[in-house]
């Protein structure tokens, strides 16, 4: 591929709104992945931005005690109440942040602070994006430790890990900054963003590439924070199972 497409830096997005159980993981995972990049890419800028949506827990303070020293973060409190919109700003922000390379060779990647990244997870990214990639689809699993076996069973059997799936979670996703910006960005939804704007990206032609090769554990819990996240799907595959198999957790 030309050399004018191959990527020059990276900005990350993670929003967040009351995460203090999970977010520190999150960031520690973020830190290992950017220091993997750095590691391979010697001359590779990374910025990752964290965007605190209307917290109203320690998630804020926690977030400090994680990148208080390390310039490679920046932290964004908003009050937007929408996981698109907080993922728009932040990629926007991030944008702010970067050497003017021209969206290019900017790509941008995202997850979620309930969400633990593999080291590899940036590497592969951008790998993928100077490959051709415009778009990386990445695959997701909830975290069994959080849930009932056999709703975790059940969610396997839906979600079959493998190359070129199906799945769009805004947990495990990057795009070049140039497609990103003539698509028009994440829609200021609070459920299904990520959904809306890989279609908008296809429909305009760009290339987008699903793959298992970077998944990521996600928080399994059945409590929805958004009415139609990612929280309430994985109910709803509790209120699916036969009376039999319902596991007394989901009933309660």
């Amino acid at each position: 591929m030309p050399g004018g497409r191959d990527i020059k830096s990276v900005g990350v997005v993670m929003p967040a709104h009351n995460e203090e159980q999970h977010i520190g993981k999150a960031l520690l995972a973020l830190k290992t992945a950017a220091d993997e990049l750095e590691r391979q890419h010697r001359a590779m800028e990374a910025k990752i931005v964290v965007v605190l949506d209307n917290c109203s827990d320690r998630s804020a303070e926690i977030t400090a005690a994680h990148v208080s020293n390390d310039a490679r973060f920046r932290v964004v409190n908003v009050k937007l109440r929408s996981t698109g919109a907080s993922r728009d700003s932040g990629f926007r922000t991030a944008l702010e942040c970067l050497p003017a390379n021209g969206p290019e060779g900017i790509w941008l990647a995202t997850t979620d602070a309930d969400s633990t990244v593999p080291q590899h997870w940036l590497t592969r990214q951008v790998e993928l994006a100077n490959a051709g990639a415009d778009a990386v689809l990445g695959s997701v699993e909830p975290d069994p430790e959080d849930m009932d076996p056999v709703i975790h069973r059940r969610w396997l059997e839906l979600h079959p890990f493998r190359e070129d799936h199906q799945h769009i979670y805004g947990a495990n996703l990057g795009i070049r900054a140039s497609a990103y910006l003539t698509a028009g960005g994440f829609p200021a939804l609070r459920a299904h963003e990520d959904r809306v704007l890989v279609e908008r990206l296809r429909r305009h032609g760009f290339a987008v590439t699903a793959t298992d090769t970077i998944r990521v554990l996600t928080s399994g819990r059945t409590h929805a924070r958004a009415p139609e996240g990612f929280a309430a799907y994985m109910r709803s595959l509790a209120a699916e199972l036969p009376p039999a198999e319902l596991p007394t957790a989901a009933s309660g």
